[in-house]
């Protein structure tokens, strides 16, 4: 175990794995982690990469004298659907929405492969000061890489998209699933690149930046929808396989920290620092990591408040085989949870008449 004052790290060393005794064996694949001597979960590529995060965090508070990057708490609106829609839904008969949202989650955890394809410009073209030691300059050293094996697998090992198919198909009894869910989640994905916050600082540094920001909120806004999972498919009443379904979601939250927590740092990291642009005049970093991160926040709660309820509604609608619709669909909005969002995000609130959010 390196010692906590120590900075720098190989990329073997931020890929390594701590000893396990037992693997963890899902539909018959190898997956990533696996079981101490003492039968518990321990996530994988963290021997160093989680004592190396919490180094260069504490010396970020340290030498800046300011707290780590959030994502502000009261912007994470409830899961849509909630618990007991979903609960209600799996009660009634109504499954297909369900096994589709788990396969959604597993699909995109998929596309964590291309973390690793992100291209960094050199640091010292962008950044003013000293970035040696810091968690900036182990993107590149392993951390993207081992995020991406994390999420989406790594040769022959299964990662977050194997696990949460298996979750699935313990909870529903190995359902059949429709290609039609990874079409409609590309053509989702399909739009183009917003427009530049920071011309001046050119496309391949803000679209690092911008990356980051994003894969950390959604990162944040996940934790809560990887919560709701597990407390509905640990529930023998609608779940067919409550322990092994909801263990797997457990394995997936533990895994899912280092990634919070590196992303957290190297945002802080950045925000400490001057930028420079391409003409190489000074900008702060807290102003572009800022800025950057409240249009990538407004962008999901717009998905969340105005864009998911929609479809979560449309699909029940297409997928539901009951007598009476309307009368399942009145008792699944009675049980949404109304939320109101910050006053400076008031703009994006649902309109007055229209089904709760979740």
């Amino acid at each position: 175990m390196p010692h906590k004052s120590r900075l720098n790290f190989t990329t073997e060393e931020i890929l390594a794995n701590v000893a396990t005794r037992e693997p963890l064996i899902v539909n018959g694949v190898k997956c990533h982690g696996g079981f101490d001597a003492d039968g518990h979960y321990r996530s994988p590529r963290t021997a160093f990469r989680v004592p190396a995060i919490k180094a260069w965090q504490e010396q970020h508070v340290a030498t800046s004298g300011t707290a780590l990057f959030e994502i502000p708490a009261d912007t994470v609106s409830p899961q849509v659907p909630n618990v007991a829609q979903v609960k209600f839904l799996l009660r009634a008969g109504v499954r297909e929405p369900m096994v589709r949202w788990l396969s959604e989650i597993a699909i995109v955890e998929g596309f964590g492969a291309m973390i690793r394809e992100l291209p960094v410009p050199p640091l010292a073209s962008f950044i003013r000061e000293e970035t040696a030691g810091t968690a900036i300059a182990h993107l590149t050293g392993g951390l993207f890489e081992a995020h991406a094996r994390d999420e989406a697998g790594w040769t022959e090992e299964g990662g977050h998209r194997q696990m949460w198919d298996a979750a699935r198909d313990a909870a529903f009894s190995n359902p059949a699933i429709s290609p039609e869910i990874y079409t409609s989640i590309i053509s989702r994905r399909g739009a183009g690149q917003p427009a530049a916050l920071f011309p001046e600082l050119g496309e391949p540094v803000e679209r690092l930046i911008r990356f980051m920001v994003n894969v950390l909120a959604i990162e944040v806004f996940a934790a809560s929808t990887f919560a709701w999972a597990e407390e509905i498919l640990s529930d023998p009443e609608v779940s067919d396989s409550p322990d092994h379904a909801a263990n797997l979601v457990r394995y997936i939250r533990s895994d899912e920290s280092p990634h919070v927590e590196y992303l957290r740092t190297a945002l802080s990291e950045i925000q400490a620092r001057t930028l420079l642009t391409l003409d190489g005049k000074p900008i702060s970093g807290r102003k572009v990591v800022n800025d950057l991160a409240e249009r990538g926040i407004r962008m999901m709660l717009r998905q969340r408040l105005n864009e998911r309820p929609v479809m979560v509604r449309d699909l029940i609608r297409k997928t539901a085989n009951v007598r009476d619709l309307d009368a399942l669909m009145r008792e699944f909005d009675a049980l949404g949870t109304p939320w109101t969002p910050p006053a400076r995000y008031a703009d994006l609130a649902p309109a007055r008449g229209t089904a709760p959010v979740g």
